[in-house]
């Protein structure tokens, strides 16, 4: 059975006019955090407190994020994509010190979501375009996801928050082998909450048979570590949420018929903002399957011929 306390669909975390809402008042939740929003044109939310660091993300449409910061109020517009599954899109990170309003800025509705960390480490807020966000293709085979690079170590000057996204196309196998990051392990791993917020879709090709896209769906996996016991096995579709406090996650599996997508946000309490994972030892064995594997034909998926990827078999989270 699925642990109830890590695994919530769409709407059972709502909160005034977020949709779904996850922080410190969260039962066994510390370190991350997540909030997602449907906005209609001119609708808007507040991101009030300070002493968190966020990241503002479009899923499907357009925003204008006005923040305040230092005594003085700065206005971003983030061009955003018709769905996650067009490839990335243009975010902004607010440092700690800022406060924002998201409006909804583009015809119709969209869909936003806010990564969060509560830290009192200040670093610059920034914005960061569709075209510099590092597109990684991960993975062979079946195993091949498309992964938006734009709030890792690697790319992003954040004080605790790690964030990502992913695709996963139709009948492939992503967030696997299945592995853990809740030991501190010098060198070897480190210790991260995971917050995974999917979305799923009929596939292109495969768009206009689909009698219900609300039915799309995905499966997601995980289960106990040394760390402590969980267990979710779960059907998910666009707006659930699933909370990884220890143990070993993976894999995320698209149905055929429909691509899968998930949205990372990942911190801890270890010192040093580090993305460092460890295999389940049964599975780990399958990573070099992929060797002589080509990556999916499908991907790269963007709406935007600028978009370049990068391709790697290298040992990763997602």
């Amino acid at each position: 059975m699925t642990d109830q306390r890590w695994f919530y669909r769409r709407g059972e975390l709502a909160r005034g006019a977020w949709q779904s809402a996850v922080d410190g008042s969260t039962p066994g939740w510390e370190h991350t955090g997540i909030r997602v929003a449907q906005l209609a044109e001119g609708e808007s939310v507040e991101l009030e407190e300070t002493g968190i660091e966020r990241i503002v993300v479009p899923l499907a449409g357009s925003f204008t994020v006005s923040y305040a910061e230092n005594g003085m109020r700065t206005e971003v517009v983030l061009n955003g994509r018709p769905s996650v599954f067009d490839g990335p899109t243009d975010v902004l990170y607010l440092s700690a010190a800022a406060t924002a309003t998201v409006r909804g800025s583009g015809r119709g509705s969209g869909r936003v979501a806010v990564a969060t960390s509560p830290t009192d480490d200040v670093r610059p807020t920034r914005y960061i375009p569709a075209e510099d966000t590092p597109v990684e293709l991960r993975g062979a085979g079946a195993s091949s996801r498309q992964v938006h690079n734009f709030g890792t170590p690697q790319a992003l000057d954040a004080a605790r928050l790690i964030v990502c996204e992913v695709i996963t196309p139709s009948q492939n196998w992503s967030s696997y082998p299945p592995h853990k990051h809740d030991e501190n392990v010098p060198g070897h791993e480190t210790r991260l909450e995971e917050i995974y917020y999917f979305e799923s879709a009929p596939t292109r090709a495969d768009a206009s048979k689909a009698p219900d896209p609300e039915a799309s769906f995905g499966m997601f996996s995980t289960y106990s570590s040394p760390a402590g016991a969980i267990e979710i096995d779960a059907r998910v579709q666009t707006g659930d949420i699933a909370l990884v406090p220890y143990g070993y996650h993976g894999p995320a599996v698209a149905a055929p018929g429909y691509d899968l997508y998930y949205l990372n946000v990942m911190a801890g309490p270890d010192p040093e903002r580090a993305w460092l994972i460890s295999d389940d030892p049964a599975h780990a064995w399958v990573r070099e399957s992929w060797n002589g594997q080509v990556i999916d034909a499908r991907l790269p998926y963007t709406n935007d011929a600028r978009t370049t990827a990068t391709t790697t078999n290298m040992k990763g989270d997602i």
